[in-house]
């Protein structure tokens, strides 16, 4: 960033720490409807408890298919025997590698950052939290702006 030598230099104020939270999501392209589950890390365990989140939501009589990335958590040996049970129900998509923008949930990531986080200051990682969990709730159910964001043509 370039400062007028005569102007005084800006004071940029951040958090002095390195803290993060995991958010497994789930976007539904057909009515923009959000499925999110925060985690402390990102991990096979978690990633298996939110594709069972997934399958509450599922509309009945319908299989679920998953976008996923080639994250090493969708792979993870210990999820296999659980995705074999539920093959009826579920069956997950692998992106080409390195092409995660093909992933519809991507792009609402990217509108949450917009929306919520840029150009604020947040004293603690539970600010941010929460102001990412009050957007994160406004699109669990069907709306037209996660809809329009996502929806493939």
């Amino acid at each position: 960033m370039w400062i007028p030598p005569e102007d005084i230099d800006p004071v940029l104020l951040h958090a002095p720490t390195r803290k993060q939270m995991a958010v497994f999501g789930a976007v539904c392209p057909a009515d923009g409807r959000l499925a999110t589950m925060a985690a402390p890390r990102f991990e096979s365990a978690a990633f298996q408890s939110f594709l069972e989140i997934l399958l509450r939501r599922r509309r009945p009589g319908r299989k679920l298919v998953v976008i996923v990335d080639n994250a090493s958590w969708h792979h993870a040996r210990a999820l296999r025997p659980w995705l074999r049970a539920h093959r009826r129900l579920l069956r997950l998509d692998f992106l080409p590698p390195y092409s995660p923008d093909l992933n519809p949930v991507e792009r609402v990531w990217k509108l949450t950052r917009r929306l919520c986080t840029h150009n604020r200051y947040f004293e603690t990682l539970e600010d941010l939290l929460q102001i990412v969990h009050d957007q994160f709730t406004a699109w669990h159910h069907p709306n037209r702006q996660l809809h329009r964001l996502c929806a493939i043509i």
